[in-house]
């Protein structure tokens, strides 16, 4: 089980994030930053088409992504989260400024999704009060410049060690291990090759005590394999995650909630 603010959530299954962006420069086309009534509506619809848990996103990640001021994502934010109070559904929010997580947690939102793990000064302080859980990214470099020139010398040696030592940080921190989830980080600061090797030993990553998370939806790598625009690649997208699936991973965070939905529930009928 995932303690999850107020929620605990089983993890018998893989669980369904639905992405929420509340961006003006999503990758993908979609964020809404400059209509919270169109966010809302959206963060309904992926609820009803299946999703377990949301994920809010009110700073751009993508590659050479330029960072939003604090004032910035609190206005995207905090209308967004207070109007899902009653939604029904753990709701994550994706930052990795503490300023923002406490706000966010005194606003209802159940999960922190770190791209930073935590490594942001008073990120640690931030949560480990409460009774969220936290969502441990691994990254090379910053959004700005990830994806210049990334390199390892092994990298699912490096990804795993750096999520292990992450993971000890927020335990030595107050946060408790029933609170922790990680994330290999697909597309950051990483290059094709690295990230088709994490996706193909994913399942020893997620044979560890902790749930990971996946993040694959109609990322760059998924454009690189099948020359898909990012408007294209929601077959390449549902065909990730139900790879990451049956390697072990128990959170899929995702765009198409329906799309993903069904090839899993066709995937577990057969297996």
């Amino acid at each position: 089980m995932l303690r999850c603010g107020k929620f605990l959530l089983p993890l018998d299954r893989p669980l369904l994030m639905g992405i929420v962006n509340l961006t003006v420069d999503s990758f993908s086309g979609d964020g809404l930053a400059s209509d919270p009534v169109r966010a809302v509506a959206h963060a309904r619809a992926q609820i009803a088409a299946g999703a377990d848990l949301l994920d809010l996103g009110a700073e751009s990640s993508r590659p050479g992504a330029v960072p939003a001021t604090l004032d910035e994502e609190l206005a995207r934010l905090l209308p967004v989260l207070d109007a899902l109070a009653d939604c029904g559904v753990p709701v994550s929010v994706d930052t990795y400024k503490p300023e923002v997580m406490r706000a966010a947690l005194a606003h209802g939102a159940a999960m922190i999704n770190d791209i930073y793990a935590l490594r942001m000064p008073g990120a640690v302080a931030a949560v480990a009060a409460s009774n969220c859980a936290v969502c441990l990214m691994h990254m090379q470099g910053e959004p700005m410049t990830m994806q210049h020139s990334p390199a390892y010398d092994d990298v699912f040696v490096e990804v795993r060690d750096f999520l292990a030592a992450r993971a000890a940080a927020a335990t030595d921190g107050g946060i408790s291990r029933d609170r922790l989830v990680i994330d290999p980080g697909f597309g950051f600061g990483k290059t094709l090759e690295h990230n088709v090797e994490l996706l193909r030993r994913l399942d020893e990553l997620a044979g560890g005590s902790l749930p990971l998370l996946a993040g694959i939806s109609r990322k760059a790598m998924l454009g690189a394999i099948t020359g898909r625009p990012v408007e294209e690649r929601l077959a390449a997208s549902v065909a990730a995650a139900l790879l990451a699936a049956q390697h072990g991973a128990r959170i899929l965070r995702i765009h198409d909630v329906g799309a993903t939905r069904d090839a899993l529930a066709v995937w577990q009928a057969g297996a």
